[in-house]
């Protein structure tokens, strides 16, 4: 377990006897793929690390609706707003096979008293996180759903071999519940963009050929 934390960005400049100390505070879970992991309302109590596999944590309603806040990977942790006791603020589903480090939340809490660059650490994340949703909110208040679109793909899209290409697998469904839409509608937009030119879906894979315009 100690190796396994050394490679966490959050602890990376720990010495040993610290990473010992936090080792002694936790057990390594496995979920396969679609377990739910956290449910939005749970009394908050540990601080999930994501050794292996991707997550996925979303808000949902008495619908069933459901909107994808952020998919995190290895090295991402989240549970850190277990720090106020307070109920879990949104929901954790495994997208793949899983393999996670569960730390106590009272024991952490103390190592956070010890340690405050693992603290402002924690505080600079939630930071990062909170301007990320701002932006969503920001979208979904004064962009129509084609501009959601537009600006999601943007945002997601990076240079791989001289092509922008969204390295995250997206399926219509993700897109729609990240921008707040129907699926339906979703298609239709990515039609259109594939028609015009602007992206290609190949695979599972989408590649932004040129900048979408910004109003359809």
């Amino acid at each position: 377990m100690i190796s396994k934390l050394a490679e966490i960005p959050l602890f990376a400049d720990l010495a040993e006897s610290d990473l010992r100390d936090l080792a002694s505070h936790a057990i390594t879970r496995s979920f396969p793929k679609n377990a739910i992991i956290l449910n939005e309302g749970d009394q908050a109590g540990s601080l999930y690390i994501i050794l292996s596999g991707r997550v996925q944590i979303f808000v949902s309603d008495d619908d069933g609706k459901e909107a994808i806040l952020s998919i995190e990977g290895p090295g991402e942790y989240f549970g850190e707003m277990m720090l106020d006791d307070g109920p879990r603020s949104a929901s954790v589903i495994a997208l793949e096979p899983c393999k996670l480090c569960v730390l106590e939340g009272q024991a952490f809490k103390a190592f956070l008293l010890k340690k405050p660059e693992i603290a402002l650490h924690l505080i600079q994340n939630l930071i990062k996180r909170t301007r990320v949703l701002t932006k969503s909110v920001k979208s979904l208040a004064l962009l129509d759903v084609y501009g959601r679109v537009a600006r999601l793909l943007l945002d997601m899209a990076e240079e791989q071999d001289g092509r922008l290409v969204i390295g995250e697998r997206l399926t219509q469904q993700d897109i729609a519940s990240r921008v707040g839409a129907s699926r339906e509608m979703i298609s239709r937009i990515l039609k259109d963009l594939v028609t015009g030119g602007y992206i290609s879906i190949e695979g599972k894979n989408i590649f932004l050929n040129k900048q979408p315009p910004k109003h359809w």
